[in-house]
């Protein structure tokens, strides 16, 4: 199938190379047959049905060889060019656009935003509604603890129920399979809390005393951003990680960024990473980001978590954990809820631009 689509590649080619040829478009043929890996007798034997309409100098062949052209390639190059040395010369490539950065907001407004991103996070949980959901884990290893070759554990889906600010989790499934009486922490493997709400609330809550800072402009999920940096310190976080073998439980420092929508300034992600971890604590390194994003549920939209990943490294292996929270529902008494295991989510969803 390669063989032929390259000759059919070649066929096209070798008709467009009737027709007259500017360096720009020579280049980019080049850079093509090059990605390609198109034969370098072939690519030389198309070059030489070729005209061109602009001088072709030595500057620029030497570029194109330096690309990957191989020898009979740059040999019909230079014929190209001894044939092409009384045509004008190539037009200069057009500039690049230009872009300014959009001015972050001065020190006043900064402080306003924060301001009204700690009111909202006070009162996130009381105008939320009672609803159940999806949670679905999926959970990975690094057996060399270096962040490279993850290998599939396993999944698990849990029907979460939020009532009266409470959440409750019941698991459902693993790995597809339905479960009954099982509990989150009897999985084994790591863990994480604090998703609806109480992860915002330490980090805006003025006993924490966080310090922001200005950090950058971002597009999340298409709405433009404000993003802040935050420092918690030790004597003042309430970030427990706690090594389930040994009951070992420390509260580090950490710090993080926390992305606040420009238009209505609600938090819409958070990234509190624990530093300065005791050496002999047997988790090294953690690092966590949560996403929310509005759902439906009845007749009204709710800022809610989307995706939680929690990653972290022991002395010999890693362990992420990928958390979707899907398929919102009002809660009733007798609710019920699609229990398939969703697809993930695509990336964009979570990515900035």
């Amino acid at each position: 199938m390669r063989c032929l689509l390259l000759l059919v590649t070649s066929l096209i080619l070798t008709a467009a190379g009737e027709m007259p040829l500017t360096v720009e478009k020579l280049t980019e043929f080049i850079k093509s047959a090059v990605s390609m890996k198109q034969p370098d007798k072939q690519v030389a034997e198309m070059l030489r049905h070729f005209k061109m309409t602009e001088k072709l100098d030595d500057r620029t062949i030497e570029e194109l060889q330096s690309l990957g052209a191989g020898p009979k390639t740059v040999a019909a190059l230079k014929d190209l060019g001894d044939a092409s040395a009384s045509l004008p010369e190539a037009a200069p490539p057009p500039p690049k656009p230009v872009v300014v950065p959009i001015p972050p907001p001065d020190s006043v407004e900064q402080a306003k935003i924060i301001d009204q991103a700690r009111d909202y996070v006070a009162n996130y949980t009381k105008g939320l509604p009672n609803f159940i959901c999806l949670q679905v884990t999926r959970r990975d290893v690094d057996r060399a603890g270096n962040g490279t070759n993850w290998y599939h554990m396993d999944t698990i889906t849990a029907k979460l129920s939020y009532n009266g600010q409470h959440e409750d989790y019941e698991v459902i499934m693993k790995n597809d399979a339905p479960v009954t009486n099982v509990k989150m922490d009897s999985l084994g493997g790591t863990v994480s809390a604090g998703e609806f709400g109480s992860m915002m609330a330490e980090v805006f809550d003025p006993q924490s005393q966080a310090q922001f800072s200005w950090d950058h402009w971002a597009t999340l999920r298409g709405r433009r951003t404000y993003v802040f940096a935050y420092d918690i310190a030790q004597e003042n976080s309430r970030y427990h990680i706690i090594e389930k073998e040994t009951g070992k439980d420390i509260v580090p420092a950490y710090r993080g960024l926390v992305y606040i929508d420009r238009d209505n300034e609600v938090v819409t992600k958070l990234t509190p990473n624990p530093y300065n971890i005791p050496a002999d604590f047997p988790v090294h390194e953690a690092h966590e980001s949560l996403d929310y994003d509005l759902q439906k549920i009845g007749d009204m939209e709710y800022m809610l978590p989307l995706k939680a990943v929690l990653t972290s490294k022991l002395s010999r292996y890693g362990t992420k954990n990928d958390i979707e929270f899907r398929l919102y529902r009002k809660f009733e008494t007798g609710s019920t809820i699609k229990f398939d295991t969703p697809d993930p989510l695509p990336e964009d969803q979570t990515k900035e631009k």
